[in-house]
């Protein structure tokens, strides 16, 4: 009997084991399904994430069409007519025409700005600005050295580095060693961006002329008056409406710009099938040797309008900021380079047929039946071109100003949507009155072509000069491909420059006379705050003569904040010593903030500011640093107060939590995370060599300090803290007090007198006639307080 029940007992185990086995099994085997099915669906999910984000990349370059292509899109308007303006003397130079701008089109827009300048973007951001912040951040060539080894530590100021003995390290070296050259490479930057704000007169000029002239081919009883008078309503019309900025109408620019290339794709397939299949021969380069043989003058100087085929790569690159680079890429060599290959194949084909219509080649090559159609796609086309040159030349403008390269003008934000979208109302009336002026006064397309060219050939010579630098020092790359690079891209674009030296009587000396008038203004205004700086830098006060006055500074210390606007991110301005001696008291609180902008594209909100401790802590004294990027705006909804009260607030109650003392070390420092700033708020820990805290907005700086002593409790420190906070808040509540520095800068009795017309007049009238800091920085007038001095130099 026992050993039955020993038996079933024993078989009961055996019967559970196999039944735990069984279930241990079973649930293996759902862990494997489950873990097939996770995979299974991860595999899915990465199928479906690269599908959205291939038709997400189509989507993008065909938005691309509207904003990037639109001024290389309406070229062939006008590129035969400023080629051949004394009409064709040999039908076979149609050919070697042809040829030219089949292989101006491969070798620059195609080979040299789509796929190797567009890469040298900063974070996305094109334009002469976006390649000289490149170079600052990994080569000390800024003329104005306010950066900080923090700035560095920014998420968004990417660099590289090199080995002390590389090339790249020479060549930096170099730059670094003389401040002429570092002055040599800044004017070359202003030069390229004057000549592109020359564009943005030139381009509404030409194209939107260039579609009017349409009118004169259908109604040949037309004058030429006429024409002009309709581009000058046309031009009137969209300067007009800049401000209200493209957000609302933008999504129409792609669709007219795709719809303008199918039909000059189009109506090129109909000349070439109806008048010359034999123009297609072109596509080989002996008829470009066959052309320059024959000899002549004429040829040579055709250059100046070839080349006008390849106009809008400047604008390309400045407009790169609203798209990824391959979106770029893709529209280009998928939808623009074919369709503008087709399209001049077959005005050369109607030209071989026709050669005394070149000069309205364009227009006379449309079939009859669709004649009005394309006149309306056309001016729509040459309109959205215009437009991007504009939206080009505001952000340009934009980058130079946040460089203290242009004086202060208005900024507005056109987008809640897009940052990029901005719109300057005093340039934006400028370059209308220019370009009235322009097609009015030239009346025609060859004079204004000539001055087109100019331009664009000088953007492209320094373009090539900054990528140079940045294959080296950025790229690092071998010498001997920026070698090649350099040298053909010269070649190429000398040749051009040499064609267009013949033109500068022609109309060739509107851009540089454009350019030179910018080129004054920049320079000067660059030179003025310059010295303002050294001036600010060189007699700055001491931190032992501060100390010196003990915690009242010498003065009353009356209730409130005082916010003491300098442009130094370190030590005590002169302002405030010409401040405190002139005026018996001073507020209870002060703080110097320096609002400084960086060779960055942007700054994070949660990276913008930094504060610090200036002297003991019943000086109560900071400093705050905010830095910007040359994309970000002062915008009027932006509350920089509050957020500045928030950091400061926020450091006192970490500092409160360490070991307190007196510091206006140059020393900031960046580490941590929001999480960790939550943990130590939440948990007091007591932290070993802390340094700082990154914060929802703001980024403290605190001076390393050791652990903690145990005679000093968490609490006592937070209550220290929080007695202070409760003391700045009072202050703050009693009221704010803006002061800034009125300077006035003037030459020496004994400076030249080149330099007294530079700084007594041309900078006195440009600070006169730009806007105030404290417009710019939205301050309060009724909490408002100048601080005037002068200095000489």
């Amino acid at each position: 009997m026992a050993a039955r029940v020993e038996a079933a007992t024993m078989g009961g185990e055996i019967d559970e084991e196999e039944n735990d086995e069984r279930a241990s099994m079973w649930d293996l085997d759902q862990k494997l399904d489950q873990s097939m099915d996770e995979e299974a669906g991860r595999l899915r999910n990465m199928y479906r994430e690269k599908k959205f984000s291939a038709l997400l990349l189509l989507q993008l370059s065909f938005q691309s069409l509207g904003v990037v292509y639109g001024d290389l899109g309406t070229s062939p308007l006008y590129v035969f007519y400023n080629t051949f303006p004394h009409g064709i003397k040999d039908p076979e130079d149609i050919i070697g025409a042809l040829s030219l701008i089949i292989y101006s089109l491969t070798l620059i827009p195609l080979l040299k700005y789509v796929f190797v300048v567009c890469k040298a973007n900063d974070n996305g951001q094109g334009g002469t600005f976006a390649l000289y912040s490149l170079l600052c951040r990994h080569a000390k060539v800024k003329t104005i050295q306010n950066q900080h080894r923090t700035d560095e530590e920014l998420t968004t100021y990417s660099r590289t580095t090199f080995h002390e003995r590389s090339f790249a390290a020479k060549t930096k070296r170099w730059l670094e060693k003389r401040t002429s050259r570092k002055t040599a490479l800044l004017i070359l930057v202003l030069v390229g961006t004057c000549m592109v704000i020359g564009d943005g007169i030139l381009t509404p000029a030409i194209s939107v002329l260039s579609a009017a002239g349409g009118l004169r081919v259908n109604l040949p009883h037309i004058s030429n008056g006429v024409v002009v008078f309709v581009a000058v309503v046309i031009l009137v019309s969209l300067f007009s409406v800049q401000h209200y900025g493209t957000d609302r109408v933008g999504w129409l620019f792609a669709p007219m710009v795709f719809l303008w290339f199918l039909s000059i794709a189009s109506i090129g397939i109909y000349n070439i099938w109806k008048h010359d299949t034999s123009v297609l021969k072109a596509f080989s380069p002996v008829y470009i040797y066959r052309y320059f043989k024959r000899g002549g003058r004429d040829r040579w100087t055709s250059l100046g309008g070839i080349m006008l085929s390849i106009t809008g790569i400047e604008a390309l690159f400045a407009d790169l900021s609203h798209f990824p680079v391959s979106a770029v890429q893709i529209a280009f060599t998928v939808i623009v380079f074919p369709c503008l290959l087709l399209a001049y194949s077959g005005q050369a084909a109607y030209i071989r047929r026709h050669p005394d219509h070149v000069a309205d080649a364009f227009y006379r090559s449309i079939p009859g039946s669709v004649y009005w159609p394309m006149f309306i796609i056309a001016t729509a086309a040459a309109i959205v071109a215009s437009q991007a040159t504009i939206s080009a030349t505001f952000s340009l403008v934009k980058q130079a100003l946040a460089h203290g390269c242009f004086p202060r003008v208005k900024v507005v934000h056109t987008s809640r949507k897009f940052l990029g979208q901005i719109y300057v109302p005093d340039i934006n009336w400028i370059l209308m009155i220019l370009c009235i002026a322009v097609t009015a006064g030239f009346k025609n397309q060859s004079q204004i072509g000539n001055a087109y060219g100019t331009a664009v050939v000088i953007v492209m010579l320094v373009t090539t000069l900054l990528m140079t630098l940045i294959m080296i020092l950025v790229w690092r790359c071998h010498w001997v491909l920026v070698l090649i690079f350099t040298i053909l891209s010269l070649v190429v674009e000398c040749t051009y420059f040499s064609a267009m030296l013949f033109k500068i009587d022609q109309g060739g000396w509107v851009p540089l006379v454009i350019a030179a008038a910018f080129l004054l203004i920049m320079s000067v205004w660059h030179y003025g705050t310059l010295k303002r700086y050294e001036f600010e830098m060189h007699s700055r006060v001491s931190m032992a003569w501060i100390l010196g006055l003990g915690p009242s500074l010498g003065l009353v210390r009356v209730p409130g904040v005082g916010l003491v606007y300098t442009e130094l991110a370190s030590g005590v301005p002169h302002i405030f010593s010409h401040f405190i001696t002139n005026l018996p008291a001073i507020h209870s609180v002060v703080v110097f903030v320096c609002v400084k902008n960086l060779p960055v594209y942007t700054v994070p909100e949660e990276e913008r500011f930094l504060v610090k401790r200036i002297g003991p802590k019943n000086f109560h004294m900071f400093r705050c640093v905010a830095r910007y990027g040359y994309r970000d705006l002062h915008k009027k909804d932006d509350d920089f107060e509050k957020r500045l009260f928030e950091s400061l607030f926020l450091y006192v109650r970490l500092e409160s939590m360490m070991e307190g003392g007196c510091s206006d070390s140059d020393e900031y420092s960046i580490c941590g995370s929001q999480q960790q700033l939550k943990d130590t708020l939440g948990n007091g820990n007591e932290n070993e060599n802390l340094a700082t805290f990154d914060t929802f907005d703001s980024i403290e700086s605190i001076t390393p300090v050791k652990r903690v002593s145990h005679t000093v409790t968490a609490s006592s420190q937070m209550s220290g803290g929080v007695d202070e906070l409760e003391f700045i808040n009072g202050c703050r509540d009693a009221g704010v007090v803006h002061i800034m520095g009125n300077t006035v800068v003037r030459a020496r009795r004994e400076a030249r007198f080149y330099k007294k017309i530079t700084i007594d007049y041309v900078y006195a009238f440009l600070r006169k006639i730009c806007r105030e800091h404290s417009v710019i920085y939205n301050v309060p007038q009724e909490s408002l307080l100048n601080v005037g001095q002068i200095f000489y130099v």
